[in-house]
């Protein structure tokens, strides 16, 4: 009987702890809360985080002078005008006298010796910069190094004592979702912390050619601009920068951040030489569009399509040419145009790497010598300054018309008319048609075709056969190769079928 008894037992335990497994499992699953507290975490690091100030002197000038509303004129000899000539001489003269202008920002220690990072825009143009720290006290600091391209800057003060800094951690590693905080002086408001998470990664909001920005939803204000981006342990994961506010400077949860992968490099860079000395390729690339992968004949869109190249830039010295598709730099896929710039500004100056283009359909590997984007820069500018001779060209006055473009062989006439650069060969575009899918497509009179599906052409005829070879082939677009007057190059998929 009392074994019984006991077996009763033991199944109704049994039968309680599976339903109570089974109403467990039942319950809608309750989502993971944010940290409870992150007053510790930030005590850590508000010794670390500082209010930037900046002072800019601005003297007046005739420019200065002249702004504002014209004087009134009073009558000659009524006693009005004596008056009016001496109120606005004077305000005038204040307005021409020297005024200081101040600024202000955050920035964050990265180094106890007195290395600062900011933003480049906190500090740009200013003649005084003071590093207020938490404890109140105050010191000037020197510009080690600035870089636009990134909005970043390293500052120097000389502190008696090692001052506290924080660490860097790994941007690539964080997910959206992730739980961030914000240190920073919004409005002057000194030592603000604020919390959210990682909305989204690689923002391109159109700031700089490398832009890749961290997205968060933690209250960034004016004021905040060069203070870090922390992770849950307390690395700075983030450079806050700038905001999306409709209503003019007001945080409504959108706000960006230079990764510290991406600032990293920068910064040493500064601090070692003063200066950045990023990786040059040599080539002028646009966007490979669903149209343009249509017309080189790819599977998709992807990679980065060279425009053109720099003459003797590491590129052209390499045999990369105008038409190719770079695919991969460096064993990594390019996947959209952004990522080549950056891929090879990372890249350090001098070293060689393996290309893979596509060339009219087919891979092609080139190794190239990179060389160094600053001094590119310097060649790209006095190349775009000199002009050369302009050279005669044979064409005929003919005239054609090819998808709603007017096309005109090349002539003197032509050349000096619509002021083309000695260096441009083609055909001369005279008129396009309004609605036609060339004028959809952006281009314009006075444009020059170069090339028809990765071809040159030099008249009407090379231009109709390439079309021709084109939709025999069952191409639905044809890939031209436009230069402006002043031989800027640009590709455009037109569409071919009817």
């Amino acid at each position: 009987m009392l074994s019984r008894k006991r077996a009763v037992r033991a199944i109704a335990v049994i039968v309680f702890l599976t339903v109570s497994s089974l109403i467990s499992s039942l319950q809608p699953a309750r989502a993971e809360n944010g940290p409870d507290s992150i007053a510790d975490l930030a005590e850590k690091l508000l010794d670390a985080v500082v209010n930037i100030s900046t002072a800019t002197n601005v003297g007046g000038s005739a420019i200065t002078r002249n702004r504002g509303p014209e004087r009134p004129k009073a009558p000659d000899g009524s006693p009005f005008e004596e008056f009016f000539e001496e109120f606005f001489d004077r305000q005038q003269n204040d307005s021409a006298k020297p005024r200081r202008v101040q600024s202000l920002g955050s920035g964050f220690v990265i180094d106890g010796s007195g290395i600062i990072v900011t933003n480049n825009h906190v500090i740009e143009g200013a003649d005084e910069i003071t590093i207020n720290f938490a404890n109140g006290d105050a010191l000037t600091a020197e510009l080690v190094g600035k870089d636009d391209k990134t909005d970043l800057a390293v500052l120097k003060v000389m502190p008696k004592k090692p001052l506290t800094f924080v660490s860097f951690g790994s941007s690539e590693a964080m997910r959206v979702g992730d739980w961030v905080m914000a240190i920073g002086n919004p409005f002057g408001l000194t030592s603000s912390v604020t919390v959210g998470i990682v909305s989204a990664r690689n923002r391109d909001i159109n700031s700089g050619p490398y832009d890749n920005f961290l997205q968060t939803d933690a209250a960034i204000n004016k004021g905040n601009s060069g203070g870090p981006l922390f992770n849950r342990n307390g690395e700075v994961i983030g450079i806050n920068t700038a905001i999306f506010s409709p209503s003019g400077g007001g945080s409504v949860g959108v706000g960006f951040a230079v990764p510290s992968d991406t600032a990293l490099a920068v910064i040493e860079q500064l601090r070692e030489f003063g200066e950045t000395r990023r990786g040059w390729l040599g080539v002028r690339i646009q966007e490979v569009t669903e149209d343009l992968a249509e017309g080189l004949g790819l599977d998709k869109a992807r990679g980065a399509l060279v425009a053109g190249v720099t003459e003797t830039g590491p590129a052209e010295v390499s045999g990369i040419k105008a038409g190719d598709v770079v695919t991969k730099f460096n064993g990594r896929a390019i996947a959209t145009m952004k990522d080549l710039p950056r891929m090879v500004a990372d890249t350090p100056v001098g070293k060689a790497v393996d290309i893979e283009v596509l060339r009219q359909g087919k891979p092609v590997t080139l190794s190239v010598t990179l060389g160094r984007l600053e001094e590119g820069e310097k060649i790209a500018e006095a190349s775009g300054n000199a002009k050369d001779e302009a050279e005669n060209a044979p064409g005929a006055e003919d005239t054609s018309v090819f998808l709603g473009m007017t096309l005109e062989e090349l002539s003197d006439g032509l050349r000096e008319q619509y002021k083309l650069d000695g260096s441009v060969r083609g055909l001369v575009i005279t008129a396009v048609e309004e609605g036609s899918k060339a004028a959809e497509k952006g281009i314009s009179e006075g444009e020059v075709v170069v090339e028809v599906g990765q071809q040159p052409v030099a008249t009407r005829k090379d231009v109709a056969e390439r079309l021709d070879a084109l939709k025999s082939r069952n191409r639905k677009s044809a890939l031209f190769l436009i230069a402006s007057a002043d031989g800027e190059l640009r590709f455009v998929a037109i569409k071919t079928d009817e």
